[in-house]
């Protein structure tokens, strides 16, 4: 252990199949004269009786359902403009992990006179008024549960981070029926996504036991559960597992973090606009086999998590753990290959360019990644 532990859960937690029921009731306890709903389109819905429930008692309610692709700075201003003058008591959230990126933010920049700009990077966000509910409707970001906000600034086309203590909501509500809806190409990113959270805490250089016993187990849930969550969006016991081991992700995003994986895919969603998920999912076996030979066991242990036995050297073991994510990518019918989803093979440079600029996640990789290796790393997954 090479630094000091610090972890920021929220403030409560209620994870369980219908538990989005008891919502109404954990905001009314609240006292609030409004809140803002933001939330997507196709759950309007589902939140009808929430809304309804809210309007009853006095509260008013404001929804936007602005958010539908990974957010901008230029959306986040658009959409302040929108809420400032309504300036809620509660901002909730309910969605993918856009929206409830979003959704903290919102709550961290009404009343607050820090600028966007102001709040960029680790800990530079010096408060939040405003309560903060999440409930994730996806199960891939762990936003719900961690203290980051990602968006991408025009200016240069480059996803940004916000993190900060204040943008750990005070109540998560995970209601893994929430997911049931999702379909099976999302269900698929979100879920190699969340197991990427797990697998890069866990393989982090400055993995803490406290947090490998997150990472482990979310790991473990989410290789036993996603090809079922993918084939049979109606299985609720693999959705309520899959949901828990993206939380335990979560869990890990604080404290750890995400690392080389992470960082070489922020350049495939911000030139080529391709889903995050989908981005870790194309990347995540080629920096895995990149990072083995400087933490062959700790990758030997990733491989027993995801289901592989254990071979004669740890070497066979964690290379059966890349095979393992190679099968899981392919029978959630994700694609494999760069080319397969028209990245150009004559950006590689320039994505390596862009992903080298990412070093508050290169910082954490087991192995320094040159901007050679990402060249290289790219290429073998062209």
């Amino acid at each position: 252990m090479t630094q000091n532990l610090t972890i920021h859960f929220p403030g409560k937690l209620v994870f369980g199949k219908g538990s989005l029921a008891g919502l109404a009731d954990e905001i009314r306890a609240l006292s609030p004269q409004s809140v803002l709903l933001i939330t997507i389109v196709p759950l309007l819905a589902q939140l009808s009786p929430l809304v309804e429930t809210l309007k009853a008692n006095g509260i008013a309610v404001q929804i936007d359902t602005s958010i539908v692709q990974e957010p901008s700075f230029a959306d986040f201003k658009t959409l302040m403009q929108t809420v400032g003058p309504f300036n809620p008591d509660v901002v909730l959230g309910v969605g993918g992990g856009s929206v409830l990126d979003v959704a903290k933010l919102v709550a961290a920049q009404l009343e607050n006179d820090q600028t966007l700009t102001d709040m960029l990077g680790i800990g530079n966000l010096n408060g939040r008024r405003k309560k903060l509910i999440c409930a994730p409707a996806t199960s891939g970001t762990g936003s719900e549960a961690s203290p980051n906000a990602i968006l991408v600034d025009e200016a240069d086309n480059q996803k940004k981070g916000i993190i900060s203590p204040f943008l750990v909501p005070d109540i998560v509500y995970v209601d893994p029926l929430l997911t049931l809806s999702v379909p099976a190409s999302i269900t698929a990113a979100t879920g190699i996504d969340a197991l990427t959270h797990c697998l890069e805490a866990y393989t982090n250089k400055f993995a803490q036991p406290y947090i490998d016993m997150y990472a482990y187990e979310g790991m473990r849930l989410i290789a036993d559960n996603i090809v079922q969550a993918v084939r049979n969006g109606a299985d609720e016991e693999a959705r309520t597992q899959v949901a828990m081991g993206s939380l335990l992700g979560g869990f890990c995003l604080g404290p750890v973090n995400t690392a080389g994986v992470h960082a070489l895919a922020y350049p495939l969603g911000s030139l080529f606009h391709l889903p995050h998920g989908l981005s870790n999912a194309l990347l995540l076996p080629y920096v895995m086999e990149f990072n083995i030979p400087a933490s062959v066991r700790r990758y030997a242990q990733v491989a027993v998590a995801l289901g592989c036995e254990r071979a004669d050297s740890c070497a066979e073991t964690a290379a059966s753990g890349v095979q393992k994510i190679r099968e899981l990518i392919r029978e959630c019918g994700i694609p494999a290959r760069l080319r397969d989803v028209n990245v150009p093979y004559e950006a590689i440079p320039q994505m390596a360019d862009d992903a080298l600029t990412i070093t508050r996640l290169l910082k954490n990789n087991p192995r320094d990644i040159t901007r050679a290796d990402a060249i290289a790393i790219y290429t073998a997954a062209y």
